[in-house]
């Protein structure tokens, strides 16, 4: 594909011959002959830094945003190179977006389960559906691992080339509010855009709650129609920036679909989801309040794409659990452990609250808050897991480049007014702590890793799937 093909509808200027492009890419090392090498401007590094060595390996053209071309080669310069690489994603890879229906999920808690259930209800229908998430990509029943919640835009545009050519017609996906402010998402065009909620995270790159709303709000500029939380109290600011017609959906305000005759156990939530005029009963074996509004999310995005309500709730039903979101790990054992990637004030909240609901012992939470990231929400979880918890043990949870006991101090002084916890930073160590002290109808929270299977530290990143870890602990203990 010529370079002027790859680059349509990018305002730029060419210096050089129009290039022959058989790959697109971000990253210098993958760069070969034949390649259209975009210099991103990143938070770790600069890719204009790494032009030459782009050249070195072979590059056939170069797009950047600073400086000034180099003598010979192909550059070709524009205002913003992550505009620049979705667009030339989307023209190198046949615009394959364009044909397929996209339903884009954004929120700070409950994306992946969101997703999760749409992909249910869609496929119950009869269609092929994609999946992109924090958990895994799938094609249909194929699943491809996946590295970030929403992929850069060149490998988000591949994936989508991937999923036509295999037959895909929906694609349901998370968006972070990284994605859509960085432009990965920019030029798709979403069926539906979904928001779930807001709550503090993130605020080490969005610096307040109103400037990650507006990231969240971007979603919606460019969805055909909406799905609200207006139960969330980010919703109205969200609907009044949307640009789309929106459906609105909660449980104590009033909606446009509305769950009513709420009734929750261990084993799931069970409620009646209204909608002009009509009523459904919907039952989703997961538990918890936050299941009530993941569903009442699924529901409302499958209506705005016109599937009936009666085969919603048949596609409810048929749900399972989302791998790392309230997971029970069975273990032959008188008390009960759960898995949760419960990492924000919100989500620990969430869950705390969730299994105080059903827990006939005592609720132990194991957690840790990860490195690098908003210091502000580290004590905040710890008041919610003292205040919420029969007892809390303080560990570590991907500390990354952070001194892990640094990351302790600064959860602890949340924690001041409790004496119903302890600290041990070997979150191995933490586990087994857990599993000692547990007695029988008692439930552990492992909050925070999920679905993850590593653990992130200075140096290196180390296997640590809680599952096995939960297995062989228990083994040697009985």
């Amino acid at each position: 594909m010529k370079l002027s093909d790859v680059l349509k509808g990018l305002d730029y200027t060419l210096t050089g011959n129009d290039a022959d492009i058989t790959s697109i890419e971000y990253d210098s090392r993958r760069v070969k002959a034949g390649s259209l090498f975009v210099a991103i401007k990143g938070f770790q590094t600069d890719g204009h830094l790494y032009i030459d060595k782009a050249i070195e390996n072979g590059a056939s053209a170069i797009l950047f945003e600073e400086g000034e071309a180099k003598q010979g080669g192909s550059f070709a310069k524009c205002a913003d190179t992550r505009i620049g690489l979705s667009i030339a994603a989307a023209n190198f890879y046949e615009n394959s977006a364009s044909r397929l229906k996209i339903i884009g999920v954004t929120g700070t808690n409950g994306k992946t389960t969101t997703t999760t259930l749409i992909k249910n209800i869609l496929e119950l229908k009869g269609y092929k559906t994609g999946l992109i998430g924090t958990n895994q990509n799938m094609i249909g029943d194929e699943v491809i691992k996946t590295e970030r919640t929403t992929p850069e835009s060149c490998d988000l545009h591949a994936l989508f080339n991937e999923m036509e050519a295999k037959g895909v017609t929906h694609v349901v996906m998370e968006v972070s509010s990284h994605a859509l402010v960085l432009n990965r998402t920019h030029g798709i065009n979403f069926e539906v855009g979904v928001f779930t909620n807001l709550t503090q995270d993130h605020l080490d790159f969005h610096k307040t709650m109103e400037e990650y709303c507006k990231a969240k709000a971007i979603l919606f500029s460019q969805s055909k129609k909406g799905v609200i939380n207006i139960d969330d109290k980010w919703g109205k600011s969200i609907i009044k920036n949307s640009g789309c017609p929106a459906i609105t959906y909660g449980i104590d305000a009033e909606a446009d679909l509305k769950a009513e005759n709420v009734k929750m156990s261990e084993k799931g939530v069970i409620f009646d989801a209204v909608y002009n005029g009509e009523v459904q009963n919907i039952k989703l074996g997961i538990p918890g309040k936050f299941s009530v509004y993941n569903a009442l999310s699924a529901i409302g995005a499958c209506l705005q794409l016109g599937i009936g309500f009666e085969e919603i709730a048949k596609g409810l039903v048929l749900a399972k659990g989302v791998k790392g979101r309230a997971e029970i790990v069975p273990l032959p054992a008188g008390y009960t452990v759960l898995i949760d990637y419960a990492h924000t004030p919100d989500g620990l909240e969430n869950i705390i609250n969730t299994v105080q609901d059903f827990a006939s012992g005592d609720v132990i939470t194991v957690f840790g808050c990860g490195g690098d990231r908003d210091k502000t929400k580290r004590p905040k979880m710890g008041a919610i897991a003292g205040k919420l918890s029969d007892y809390v043990i303080v560990t570590s949870d991907n500390p990354r480049t952070e001194d892990p006991d640094a990351i302790i101090k600064d959860i602890l002084e949340g924690m001041t007014e409790f004496t119903n916890y302890e600290v041990e930073p070997d979150r191995t160590k933490a586990i087994g702590r857990a599993l000692k002290i547990a007695k029988d109808n008692d439930v552990i929270i492992l909050a925070g890793k999920g679905h993850e299977t590593y653990q992130i530290l200075k140096d290196k990143t180390i296997d640590f799937d809680e599952r096995k870890i939960l297995r062989e602990l228990f083994e040697s203990m009985n």
